[in-house]
């Protein structure tokens, strides 16, 4: 499993549930607008960093640092300023970071956890607030003989 699916993963097993709709990059780069179902969370990854090679002989084998997005996209219209969406996104966004910051991943092979890189806000319009989450994941490939 991938890192990005153990975070949706994660994401889904929120309980109680606080996302109806979980997905990864290809639903995010599919969307034209707003998602069908709300509060949303896309799980990305932004950029992923590879090190040298750790071996003088033998196979390859580096370590790649990951930069994973949390897209969060929540809608709360009760209000005409926003306010209420805007406190909605804080409460999904610690309930984000306190289910990833700490988290090992399988393919973390040395057992560094997921830690917490930056947030912020990339859209907020007509009661609809756009979320990232950024985090920080790392992972070794290993050249296959």
């Amino acid at each position: 499993m991938t890192i990005n699916a153990e975070i949706q993963q994660l994401l889904k097993d929120i309980d109680p549930p606080v996302f109806r709709l979980v997905e990864g990059a290809a639903a995010y780069s599919a969307l034209s607008g707003e998602p069908k179902a709300m509060p949303a969370a896309y799980v990305v990854t932004e950029e992923e960093v590879s090190g040298a090679n750790e071996r003088m002989t033998g196979p390859v084998l580096q370590r790649t640092e990951a930069d994973i997005a949390v897209i969060i996209v929540t809608r709360n219209v009760s209000d005409n300023s926003g306010g209420a969406a805007a406190d909605d996104i804080e409460t999904l966004k610690e309930k984000v970071r306190s289910k990833l910051i700490g988290y090992v991943p399988t393919a973390s092979q040395d057992g560094e956890p997921i830690t917490h890189t930056a947030g912020n806000l990339l859209r907020m319009k007509s009661g609809v607030v756009w979320q990232r989450e950024l985090f920080g994941a790392a992972y070794y490939q290993e050249e296959q003989s």
